[in-house]
């Protein structure tokens, strides 16, 4: 149920915006065990000044071309796990593409199942939940 949001630079090349969105999605079944039919993103292309990075923060040089990527997912997910998902979302997109892994800067945004509807204004977790605890539908 991950929703992935990921701003690049506009000159970007379509090779490597698919590549970076490739690369985000393989990491989180990889690592996070989220269904492959699961993928939710929104993709964006930013121009001069739209894109905003320090060039130095935490010992980490920036260059004019990040990518930042968040992701809103449940929460529960132990902090070791989280830090091999931020390894392998930039690995895989330095991997990929001409970014650099210092350049890929990652949010994990939680929110609680409650919170997520997929269609039909349905809140389909808390129906899942409902029947997993064997409440009647109301």
């Amino acid at each position: 149920m991950p929703l992935v949001r990921i701003d690049l630079p506009a000159a970007t090349s379509t090779a490597d915006v698919e590549a970076v969105s490739n690369a985000v999605h393989h990491a989180l079944v990889e690592v996070f065990r989220v269904p492959e039919d699961d993928r939710f993103q929104l993709i964006g292309r930013r121009g001069p000044g739209e894109l905003v990075c320090t060039p130095q923060y935490l010992g980490i040089a920036h260059s004019d071309r990040v990518v930042i990527v968040q992701v809103t997912c449940s929460p529960g997910r132990p902090g070791a796990l989280k830090q091999q998902l931020y390894a392998r979302i930039a690995a895989g997109i330095a991997g990929a593409t001409t970014f650099a892994a210092a350049d890929v800067i990652i949010n994990l945004v939680e929110s609680l199942r409650e919170n997520w509807s997929f269609g039909e204004g349905i809140a389909h977790y808390v129906l899942q939940d409902r029947e997993r605890a064997g409440v009647p539908a109301s």
